[in-house]
């Protein structure tokens, strides 16, 4: 059976480019995998076809050769290729390995993490971000600060300059896979890429690796480090500082700092946000005469509150701009006064006498216990209905 044209076999016409070969060779690659024609058994035969065609029309020698002999160009022994019993050429299994490794990453690109720049080579490894936990007063929430911390991480070795190698040598070529960072392996019908064992991927080995550092180019230190709080930060607020995490090996990038604000509870002050909300217990005459109070704001003032005569117990008197400060600008939240009558104890015995008689005297006095009341009446009349 004589063989089909190498063109015909892809799909392409004889003047096609390198790149639309490979392009139909790819799109051949896919609808005639056996793995994905089982149910057809001349799959194979039609996905080795498409192979042998691509191994010649990829190489530009081969292909002249092609174009001007035909089959009969690697008949023979013309060609180097060689024509083995049966059809196709010597060395079938890593030919056909050399043809799909070139369209390997177009195929499982996304599986194997795609190519790297420098032809496959590892670019040095990115130090990793820290986390820092800073807790901060509420008081210094309010106000912003600048605070000092002590950070400890890793930091570019100062022996060998982060190279890893002794006195600040230039890292070698990896002779495994020979500066490309990756090994391949042939398994059956697919060529298997992986992450060079010798080299971890860098595509480069130290041959005499710095004694202070171990060859990572970094060492293990505690920083201390300058920080920026801004006013009006609260528990979860998270600051980024560019390139203060840990040093990359040999050289790499070093990684974020990352500090996670957690404001304390405050013995006074609860805050909602950009509101402060403050309970302040107020006497009972107070409540019932009316009066003035002075009250604490945030920023260690006092600021006088008027009470209305008759408050009850939850009244709120807002403070407007006594709140915290917006942490991205714009006006500051309010203060919420929560008032909060306090009922008298260890009475003299005058002091119980005079509110019996005040009692006795305040029949109208109490409309709250008075509805309330008159609600209960009757609602045990309608029970006994």
């Amino acid at each position: 059976m004589s063989k089909r044209d190498f063109y015909d076999v892809l799909g392409v016409s004889k003047g096609a480019s390198a790149d639309e070969i490979k392009k139909a060779y790819r799109k051949k690659a896919k609808e005639l995998h056996p793995d994905r024609n089982a149910d057809n058994p001349e799959a194979e035969g039609q996905f080795k076809e498409a192979n042998e065609a691509y191994e010649v029309l990829k190489d530009a020698e081969k292909k002249a050769a092609y174009d001007r002999f035909g089959h009969a160009a690697f008949e023979g022994g013309m060609g180097g290729g060689g024509q083995r019993p049966g059809g196709g050429f010597q060395g079938g299994q890593g030919d056909f390995a050399s043809a799909f490794s070139d369209v390997f990453d177009d195929l499982f690109g996304d599986f194997m993490g795609g190519r790297q720049g420098g032809g496959g080579r590892q670019r040095a490894a990115r130090g990793a971000d820290l986390r820092y936990n800073l807790r901060v007063t509420l008081e210094e929430a309010y106000g912003g600060l600048q605070k000092t911390i002590n950070v400890p991480t890793s930091v570019q070795c100062g022996e060998c300059n982060g190279s890893g190698a002794e006195g600040g040598a230039e890292p070698v070529t990896c002779p495994t896979c020979s500066g490309m960072g990756k090994v391949r392996a042939t398994q059956g019908f697919f060529t298997v890429e992986r992450t060079c064992p010798t080299c971890s991927g860098l595509g480069q080995i130290i041959k005499n690796p710095c004694q202070k550092c171990g060859g990572m180019g970094r060492v293990q230190k505690e920083r201390a480090l300058s920080v920026n709080i801004p006013a009006g930060v609260e528990t979860g607020t998270r600051i980024r500082l560019a390139g203060e995490g840990e040093a990359g090996m040999r050289g790499g990038p070093p990684g974020d700092l990352y500090i996670f604000i957690e404001v304390k509870r405050h013995e006074i002050f609860e805050r909602e946000g950009p509101e402060l909300h403050c309970r302040v217990p107020v006497s009972m005459t107070t409540a019932a005469l009316g009066g003035d109070i002075e009250v604490p704001t945030i920023d260690g003032g006092r600021s006088r509150v008027k009470i209305p005569a008759g408050s009850q117990s939850g009244r709120q008197m807002r403070l407007r701009g006594k709140g915290m400060p917006a942490l991205r600008g714009g006006a500051a939240g309010d203060m919420f006064i929560e008032l909060a009558v306090e009922t008298p104890v260890n009475l003299t015995s005058r002091q119980k006498e005079l509110l019996r008689e005040f009692e006795e005297q305040s029949e109208d006095n109490n409309p709250e216990s008075h509805s309330f009341f008159s609600s209960v009446k009757n609602f045990w009349d309608s029970m006994k209905g």
